[in-house]
């Protein structure tokens, strides 16, 4: 239940998959139809009350081969995230110097951003008017992480990158100010049973087909979250990984939510996201690359993926 201050936990509404009825594949178009301003689906999702727990204060219990997840200081020195132009030019080295101080990383590159905006009231997400997601999912197969790979890396590499162990990790940060506002829910993959709580759902391209999961109910689940989250504050978010042998937490079910306890004057959420996908050849040594997305407002949020990632630090 909501309560005053800063509560261990809090009851809020997860929206869950429901997988189509008519045993056919599921899928939703990455493109809005110009007349409702929605995206084209053949499945539907339900609301399920969920305890969500917050973990501030216990951030350091929380790995990412342990539950998925991880939380890290580290604050930014671009803080204004206007300019497109100014964002490439002074953000991306900031950010992949980041990634190579919490992974080990030797190389980063960057492919693509776009912009989200909560905008309280519609319902639509057409490309330059984009929502968060407020539905439990995961953003990549297995499948899709491994056609990451061919996609977007040199042919002649993909054979030899393939034998190592490669993830995608989002890393997501408030940037102007506390994240009250839909703040993001992340589930302890210990809590999950794979093969049943993860479907596939197919995500439909002009060009393309991605593939990403739904997640169903399931009441054993253990949300987490960490209330108020400051610009200065990360948490990684793992997506894939090809180590699959049960010794690993492989994914991390997360999703937006309203919170009860959220102050009633906290601004509405901006969010800026971006993922990568990287190779681990050493502990010191991975590729990487990935694509952005952020929410423009006055709460904005970061994804990025990482690769090596070692254990919870200052930085």
């Amino acid at each position: 239940m909501a309560t005053t201050g800063n509560p261990s936990t809090v009851t809020a509404s997860i929206n869950y998959y429901i997988p189509p009825d008519n045993g056919v594949r599921a899928y939703f178009k990455a493109q809005v139809d110009p007349v409702t301003g929605k995206r084209e689906q053949n499945f539907s999702v339900a609301p399920h009350d969920m305890v969500i727990e917050n973990v501030r204060g216990k951030e350091d219990e929380y790995t990412l081969d342990k539950v998925g997840f991880q939380f890290y200081r580290a604050p930014a020195k671009h803080t204004s995230f206007v300019d497109e132009e100014e964002i490439k030019r002074e953000y991306y080295p900031e950010t992949i110097e980041l990634y190579k101080k919490l992974t080990g990383a030797s190389r980063v590159v960057i492919f693509d951003h776009t912009i989200r905006r909560h905008r309280p009231g519609e319902s639509g997400d057409s490309p330059d008017r984009r929502q968060p997601v407020a539905q439990a999912h995961v953003d990549q197969t297995a499948k899709a992480a491994t056609a990451r790979v061919h996609r977007h890396l040199p042919a002649e590499d993909v054979p030899e990158l393939l034998k190592k162990r490669f993830q995608i990790i989002n890393l997501w940060r408030p940037i102007n100010v506390p994240a009250f506002e839909w703040p993001l829910a992340l589930c302890d993959y210990r809590s999950v049973v794979p093969e049943k709580d993860a479907l596939p759902v197919s995500l439909v391209y002009p060009d393309r087909e991605g593939e990403t999961y739904g997640v169903v109910h399931n009441p054993d689940h253990k949300w987490k979250y960490l209330r108020g989250m400051t610009p200065e504050e990360i948490v990684l978010i793992k997506c894939s990984d090809s180590i699959q042998d049960g010794s690993v937490a492989v994914f991390t079910p997360h999703t937006g939510f309203i919170d009860p306890s959220t102050p009633p004057d906290a601004p509405p959420t901006v969010n800026l996201s971006r993922s990568e996908l990287s190779f681990s050849t050493t502990e010191s040594d991975s590729i990487e690359f990935g694509d952005w997305c952020f929410r423009v407002g006055s709460n904005l949020y970061y994804y990025t993926t990482l690769a090596a990632c070692k254990p919870a630090m200052n930085i």
